[in-house]
């Protein structure tokens, strides 16, 4: 059984028109597994992505987790992953044009968790962030 990555839901974002505003997704996977880090140490492995879709804000920067280099024996070199609790931070500017009042911006998670025998198959978890556009 594939473990999960859980996140819990996100608060509403208050954002005024022409500034910047940072969410921040709380992640944690089970004890005894591990993912992939944005930068994995081997092409073969499926990095940790977070993509932001349709929204009325703009992303400018991601800033993923501080990832641990860790032995696993189904690797002949120490590979680069994140465990236990972790944060993966967004900022994204609003628009001066924005329209006033409540929005929703999405996005998806894409990670592959892996214990310390194997990895399973990649999975997609959507992220939603209601946003309070004054």
């Amino acid at each position: 059984m594939a473990p999960t990555l859980s996140v819990p839901p996100l608060p509403t974002v208050k954002a005024k028109k022409g500034s910047d505003v940072t969410v921040t997704l709380k992640a944690s996977l089970p004890s005894g597994y591990h993912a992939n880090s944005n930068k994995p140490t081997e092409a073969y492995l499926i990095p940790l992505t977070l993509k932001w879709t349709a929204g009325p804000l703009q992303v400018e920067t991601i800033t993923y987790p501080k990832a641990e280099m860790e032995k696993y024996s189904f690797s002949d070199k120490p590979i680069s992953v994140v465990t236990g609790e972790f944060s993966i931070a967004t900022k994204f500017k609003v628009p001066a044009d924005a329209q006033s009042g409540p929005a929703a911006q999405t996005g998806t998670l894409r990670y592959q968790a892996c214990d310390n025998k194997a990895c399973y198959p990649p999975k997609n978890l959507p992220v939603n962030v209601t946003v309070s556009l004054e």
